[in-house]
């Protein structure tokens, strides 16, 4: 017999939220697997775009973060050929250069405490949509934790790799978790490394059916509440693990040279 059938909403919604937390678990991962897995998941989820974007979290120390090696792409990354920078770029452990681009990461990291990692990347539809100079629209209820948490810049500031860009993008990311910028392509930040990934690939499955949509008819609004809602229901820390070790699990059964030793998700 059912006894939950006129539990209001709040309730059933805390009761969910406290058997995720039975369920899913912190992670056992270091930062340098969970970094990895991220690269091959963004390279499965359509974002490669060549040796473009870059992808980092912070190290264990104030001031460094971890990133991929300039030269190598996407589906080429592992635990072990990550390096570790400081905030002039200089390389603290490993071998080869960073992109010179990762130094808007740098400015990114001193405006946001809360941000632990950055996937930026030229994904194919959210490329074509910053063609448009357009901002994201986010209308479909997959994509609502990106709901008025999606900043626009507009104008193209050219390529990323002076301080002023630097300045440029984390000022316009602002408060917010994700960005799109124009002519260029999408910037997603984590309090979590999870989080990030996850958000990386909502962006562009949220820029796919924006365009996908706007090709049919003119793109409805959600209402304001239920919008606001469904952003906090599904960007829960627990949520972001769960999705994150799905995504990890697919991307170790295609990439399995990915980490160094196996691991339990």
């Amino acid at each position: 017999m059912a006894n939950t059938l006129h539990d209001p909403k709040n309730v059933l919604i805390d009761r969910a939220e406290r058997q995720m937390d039975d369920h899913f678990a912190d992670s056992d991962l270091t930062t340098r697997q969970k970094l990895a897995l991220t690269c091959r998941i963004a390279y499965d989820g359509g974002h490669d775009s060549g040796l473009a974007g870059q992808i980092s979290a912070r190290g264990q120390q104030p001031g460094t973060y971890y990133t991929q090696r300039l030269g190598l792409g996407f589906d080429e990354i592992t635990e072990d050929n990550l390096l570790l920078v400081d905030e002039d770029l200089q390389v603290l452990e490993g071998e080869g250069m960073p992109n010179p681009a990762n130094r808007f990461h740098t400015w990114i990291y001193r405006a946001r405490p809360d941000v632990h990692c950055i996937v930026h990347t030229h994904a194919l539809h959210t490329a074509a949509l910053a063609m448009l100079e357009v901002p994201l629209l986010v209308s479909q209820m997959d994509t609502t934790p990106l709901y008025d948490d999606c900043a626009f810049l507009r104008e193209w500031p050219g390529v990323p790799v002076g301080n002023e860009e630097g300045e440029i993008i984390s000022g316009a990311l602002g408060d917010k978790r994700a960005i799109l910028l124009a002519h260029h392509g999408q910037l997603v930040t984590g309090a979590t490394v999870e989080e990030a990934c996850n958000l990386a690939l909502l962006i562009e499955r949220a820029a796919r059916l924006q365009l996908l949509a706007m090709s049919a008819g003119t793109i409805q609004p959600l209402d304001p509440a239920r919008a606001r809602e469904a952003h906090d229901w599904t960007s829960t820390h627990r949520r972001n693990q769960a999705n994150f070790a799905y995504y990890a699990r697919r991307a170790l059964r295609n990439h399995p040279d990915c980490l160094t030793d196996k691991v339990n998700l």
